[in-house]
């Protein structure tokens, strides 16, 4: 049976169940406004129209090294993002000169937004008829508690647009992680030593900071989607409000960290940096490698394995670029098929943000004790401290979503609170029995004597 990247709407349950099987008839979903490809599009023209921008005005003013960077990281991720699309829609299989000549100078999510509209607009036009080629689709659902199993038909021309979302979501991702993170962060530092932020520089960090705060949100959504895919997931305005919260925090706290500590530092602060990447780029390789499993072979049809082997790569490079500025939600393991871990690896969370918490203090410390008095002419003491409970506070939102918001929080085997309490049990029989010696030589004694 096929599989539906993304149903827009929640299907409206019927009572009415099958006989051969626990199955409940849904109504066929309804198309709504590609709201979030308009929304990505405009995110991705408005950062490449403002890094362009401050391209010619570093050039202008003879600020070479500037130029290089901004123009670098501009270029990377906008290459990025056309290849994204190009492998979701699967053009090179495809006679379509056009799409791929857009693709070519970098305008391919502007002539994509334009078929959604269409293939929108043609729906909308034809709202009411039945289409001749339709599929059945299965998901389940929890009501009241109970899973579900429903069944609604899904017409050609509302899968083509769910395609198109799918396509955008993973394409504001990569526009998130692998150009607009790279590009606040110099940003941010240019504007921190030169002590001015023009107009221009400050649009190019407001697209970048809104791009990065969306990716990571969509981050979490697809990770839900894809932990558990055989269910019908549908995030309300109070679960999304949490995520957003927790990883603009998240995100923004370690983004200035990091600008503090390169600018007390200069170019000492690089090796750290390359460093600390590194290590999140190749550990999923590490483990691959310690497995002796071998290279997923279906990972997309017609793949030889130096194009599975590029795939991979790719994918390794944008999980490398999450984990160093945000958790990612999932644990990548390369020998597996769906590459990803789909159990709730509580385990793999908490190191993340224990290992994160002690680096940022670490940096904070170094641009506490070591900064220059001319980067800022506030207390570094208030600014390190400011910073340091601003990540705790996102920290406290992540616990709080996955413990009260989390849409499918009763299918964890173990919760939160659960595994904060087994943490607490391993240390409490310890204090007793600690706790137990004194009082039983105190006793000894006092029979002694």
């Amino acid at each position: 049976m096929d599989r539906v990247y993304e149903i827009p709407e929640e299907p409206n349950v019927d009572p009415v169940s099958s006989l051969e099987e626990d199955v409940i008839r849904g109504a066929n979903p309804r198309f709504t406004f590609p709201f979030g490809i308009l929304f990505s599009t405009f995110l991705y023209c408005g950062e490449a129209a403002s890094a362009l921008y401050m391209v010619r005005i570093y050039r202008k003013n003879s600020e070479t090294y500037w130029m290089a960077y901004t123009f670098s990281f501009f270029m990377f991720s906008s290459i990025m993002v056309q290849l994204t699309l190009i492998f979701v829609h699967r053009d090179l299989a495809k006679d379509r000169p056009l799409s791929l000549f857009m693709h070519l100078i970098l305008l391919g999510p502007v002539i994509r937004c334009l078929e959604a509209m269409i293939k929108y607009l043609t729906l909308w036009k034809k709202e009411g008829q039945e289409e001749p080629y339709v599929t059945l689709t299965r998901k389940k659902m929890l009501i009241d508690g109970e899973e579900v199993l429903i069944e609604w038909e899904v017409g050609h021309s509302i899968r083509t647009l769910a395609m198109h979302r799918n396509a955008y979501k993973r394409m504001s991702q990569i526009q998130a992680f692998l150009g607009s993170v790279p590009q606040l962060t110099y940003q941010l530092y240019v504007s921190l030593i030169s002590s001015e932020v023009p107009p221009g520089r400050a649009v190019l960090m407001v697209f970048s900071l809104i791009s990065v705060t969306y990716g990571a949100t969509l981050c979490n959504m697809l990770a839900i989607q894809i932990k558990y895919d055989d269910y019908k997931i549908r995030l309300g305005p109070l679960e999304v409000l949490c995520i957003t919260i927790w990883r603009t925090l998240e995100i923004t706290s370690r983004l200035m960290i990091l600008v503090l500590f390169s600018a007390t530092l200069k170019m000492k602060a690089v090796p750290f940096i390359v460093l600390n990447f590194l290590i999140i780029l190749f550990e999923p390789w590490v483990r691959f490698w310690r497995s002796g499993a071998q290279l997923p072979n279906n990972i997309e049809k017609n793949f030889s394995r130096v194009g599975t082997l590029v795939v991979l790569i790719s994918i390794t490079v944008l999980y490398a670029g999450i984990n160093f500025s945000c958790w990612s939600a999932l644990q990548l393991r390369l020998a597996d098929r769906d590459l990803v871990d789909k159990g709730q690896n509580w385990g793999h969370m908490g190191l993340h943000y224990s290992v994160r918490l002690v680096e940022n203090v670490i940096m904070v410390l170094v641009f506490k004790f070591f900064g220059v008095k001319v980067l800022l002419n506030y207390c570094h003491s208030l600014i390190a401290l400011q910073l340091i409970i601003a990540y705790l506070i996102s920290i406290g939102f992540m616990l709080l979503f996955f413990q009260y918001l989390h849409p499918l929080r009763s299918l964890f085997t173990h919760n939160v609170v659960d595994y904060l309490h087994c943490v607490c049990c391993h240390r409490h029989p310890q204090a007793r029995v600690e706790n137990a010696q004194p009082s039983f030589e105190a006793e000894a004694r006092q029979s002694i004597v």
